[in-house]
């Protein structure tokens, strides 16, 4: 007698909960959205206000001058690499302190992880940061950028969580088998850490593709910007020469209307590799997460 007031409400409430996500999602989706529909409108349904869910007078002619001028090709080449190799060093610099960490027999392993959790709650401050980078030699070079942040402190903690709570038993039946701690953790860890390492790689990742500040800091040659900075200077400082407009004092309508197309289609530029990328990992990024701050 019962059973039908109650499935009504439960369909009711899951229908007010997917009806609330979804408005969260427009409304998180939204802005992207307009950017996309603004970067495919002619300049004057910009200006005039017309652009709004789809794009008005469709035209290609921002992404054409983007990837004309080549300096945002270049931005995204350099964004590529600065990405896939501090992803690298990220991940086995991780994993080589993350395993000894994870093991008890480690000598003075509480008094290691009490110094790493200080720095987590210290932090040196930007200007010694610059004068250690300065002073060793590294401006304008990459490896500013890479060796400050080899290692994210809570990164480390999630991995070291989810090696405490593989068994110990496995360890245990390899070493006796003559197997030494790299073979343990290359052919016997690693493979049963594929969901923690596609979490941390992504997590890394997207850190590296989004890095503004320190590419700001310690690189001012144009050729080794990244796309954050170079979009940055595109959405702060738009004329003639960027857009690559011959005589631009004859063409000043243009190059006062044309800028809000060109920001658009840098900001579409810059987001859409990654979040091509992320749909792929969610499972892992957050099945990982969740293992590796539960366990331990």
């Amino acid at each position: 007698m019962n059973t039908t007031p109650k499935s009504f409400t439960a369909k009711f409430s899951m229908l007010v909960t997917y009806v609330f996500l979804g408005c969260i999602s427009i409304l998180t989706l939204f802005p992207f959205w307009y950017e996309v529909v603004a970067s495919l409108s002619s300049t004057r349904a910009i200006t005039s206000g017309e652009v709004f869910l789809w794009p008005v007078e469709f035209n290609m002619e921002a992404y054409k001058r983007l990837f004309n001028d080549g300096q945002l090709i270049i931005a995204l080449r350099n964004t590529v690499v600065v990405t896939v190799f501090g992803t690298i060093f990220n991940m086995v610099m991780t994993i080589l302190a993350a395993y000894p960490l994870s093991r008890r027999r480690l000598l003075g392993r509480k008094t290691l992880l009490m110094f790493i959790v200080f720095t987590m709650l210290f932090i040196t401050g930007i200007i010694p940061n610059f004068i250690l980078v300065k002073t060793l030699g590294l401006m304008n070079s990459y490896w500013a950028i890479w060796l400050p942040a080899l290692i994210s402190t809570y990164n480390l903690f999630v991995m070291k969580s989810f090696m405490e709570g593989l068994p110990e038993e496995i360890e245990e039946s390899a070493a006796m088998d003559g197997a030494g701690d790299w073979r343990i953790l290359l052919q016997i860890f690693m493979p049963l850490c594929k969901p923690i390492l596609a979490a941390l790689s992504l997590f890394y990742a997207v850190s590296w593709w989004n890095s503004y500040f320190n590419v700001l800091l310690y690189i001012t040659k144009s050729t080794k910007l990244t796309v954050t900075v170079k979009l940055y200077q595109m959405v702060d400082k738009v004329d003639a020469n960027l857009l690559n407009i011959p005589g631009g004092n004859d063409d000043l309508s243009q190059v006062l209307l044309t800028p809000e197309a060109i920001k658009a289609a840098a900001i579409v530029i810059a987001i859409t590799p990654i979040l091509c990328v992320y749909p792929f990992l969610q499972k892992h990024f957050v099945k990982g997460v969740l293992i590796g701050s539960v366990k331990g």
